[in-house]
């Protein structure tokens, strides 16, 4: 259980970076509301991530919680906020998911 509560804090680090990215295209009172979401999102991937690491390794939680964050947001740059694509870009990309699942599987 502790591993979806760790993958669902992950999804809440893409989303505040997300919030981020959004603030930052924007201006006037719709930038405000991007940076409370950024609060918000922000403050339930931490205590997520609290939660899990109750139970889960420190290290292992941490960097799969990083790497999550890492590959999801570099993904939705690449979507939504036009960021460039080359093979390298995406190489990497894939070498993080790699990582993320080796922490996960050689973790007790």
């Amino acid at each position: 259980m502790n591993w979806i509560i760790l993958i669902i804090a992950g999804l809440f680090e893409v989303a505040f970076a997300s919030c981020l990215g959004k603030a930052k295209e924007t201006s006037g009172s719709e930038m405000y509301y991007w940076y409370a979401g950024f609060l918000v999102t922000m403050t339930i991937s931490m205590v997520l991530l609290i939660k899990a690491t109750q139970t889960l390794p420190i290290g292992t939680a941490y960097a799969v919680w990083t790497g999550i964050g890492a590959v999801g947001t570099a993904l939705m740059g690449i979507f939504f906020f036009k960021d460039p694509v080359s093979f390298w870009r995406v190489f990497f990309i894939v070498t993080l998911i790699g990582s993320v699942v080796g922490l996960k599987s050689v973790s007790h």
